[in-house]
């Protein structure tokens, strides 16, 4: 752990409530509370909220609970146990493993999600079938768009309006445990020929139609978003004739990484990170023949029972101060100038993070055709139940 970590840890859960506890029976001023928490900025949207530095319970104002739909290896806890400790709001996280589950059940209703997060060709699915709100602004003053890098923040615009606002971004590369894969592995061609070789029985590929029928599609030299029938075709017969040779189609590939009962997986930027900064072995490298660049953002969903706490959430996650611990935490790059002034220089020195130009340049972003197109659907399902 760096030193600069150790200096800017996030405050425990229970010394943020003992804190809010002291200013809430006047024991404490509001600028030592602010001080003291280092919440800074992120408590502006918990300040217009009545109640918070007086008697009368937060709770009371954002409800007692709400829940967040996202990734796997995301987020840091602890973003959600000091958030939970300054408001009462008990933070329930959904992980997914593909957009296409996400918008499955959007569409079938109820989810019980405040706050989820899409990743940047779905945005406009998502407004079109009207299952995302457009955003109040006026609820979300830490956010500025004027310090956001528009490469990976423009489609959480639709019509000029703002759907949804960024994450962070990243890239969808290969993960290989060196100490047991001697072959170099530098494209997607490579990837699959030694899942079925040297890797066999070691690999996994995602349970997300997008990254592995595109990835598959990348490695017969067609592009990533591909809907051709006749490419799908090839991509199809490709992943048949490997599947045999995996250890497993998932999304969730650190645990078998870690555990070392897999040795290669496609992976996406934050866990590249992750395994590597944990197990150096774990090697992180870009498909010189291309594959995906990609942003995940932050949106609100039209059926959210407690909206009200999904803004106060996604306030409080756009507040640099609180932003950088996340990135430090989950691995991913910044889409934020703001975020990325603060990040000590390990992070934004680290390739696996931020690659250079020259690695990006093959990367196509997903295309929104790609996340209802009825082949590619098909396509995963013959594939998985093969």
């Amino acid at each position: 752990m760096t030193k600069w970590y150790r200096e800017n840890a996030p405050i425990t859960a229970d010394k943020l409530a003992d804190e809010l506890m002291r200013l809430k029976r006047g024991s404490v001023t509001r600028r030592h509370f602010l001080g003291v928490t280092g919440l800074g900025l992120a408590t502006a949207v918990f300040a217009r909220q009545p109640g918070l530095f007086n008697s009368t319970a937060v709770a009371g104002d954002l409800g007692t609970q709400m829940s967040i739909a996202t990734w796997p290896n995301y987020h840091d806890p602890a973003t959600f146990e000091a958030f939970t400790a300054a408001t009462g709001v008990a933070v329930e996280v959904n992980v997914f493993g593909s957009n296409e589950e996400m918008l499955a059940k959007l569409q079938a209703g109820g989810t019980g999600w405040d706050l989820f997060v899409p990743t940047n060709y779905t945005i406009s699915t998502y407004v079109k079938l009207g299952l995302i709100d457009e955003l109040d602004m006026s609820k979300l003053p830490n956010y500025d768009a004027s310090t956001e890098t528009s490469r990976f923040t423009n489609e959480g615009i639709v019509d000029g309006k703002t759907y949804a606002v960024p994450k962070n971004w990243g890239t969808t590369g290969i993960a290989v445990n060196s100490s047991k894969i001697k072959t170099p592995v530098t494209s997607w061609k490579e990837f699959f020929e030694v899942a079925m070789t040297e890797a066999d029985g070691r690999a996994m590929v995602h349970d997300y139609q997008l990254t592995t029928i595109g990835n598959a599609l990348v490695s017969l030299g067609y592009s990533f978003n591909s809907v051709k029938p006749d490419e799908l075709a090839k991509a199809e017969e490709l992943l048949i004739k490997v599947k045999p040779h995996l250890y497993a189609i998932n999304s969730d590939y650190q645990p078998s990484m870690r555990a070392t009962d897999a040795w290669m997986t496609m992976c996406w930027t934050n866990d590249g990170a992750q395994l590597n900064r944990d197990m150096p072995e774990i090697q992180f490298v870009l498909g010189k023949d291309g594959g995906e660049i990609w942003s995940d953002f932050y949106a609100i969903p039209k059926s959210a029972a407690n909206k009200a706490a999904g803004y106060a959430l996604l306030n409080y996650l756009m507040t640099p101060e609180n932003a950088v611990k996340e990135h430090i935490a989950n691995g991913a790059p910044t889409t934020d100038s703001r975020v990325l002034k603060l990040l000590p220089a390990e992070v934004t020195s680290n390739k696996i993070v931020y690659p250079d130009e020259a690695a990006l340049t093959p990367l196509e972003f997903g295309a929104a055709v790609t996340l209802t197109d009825p082949g590619r659907a098909e396509l995963m399902a013959r594939f998985k139940s093969a």
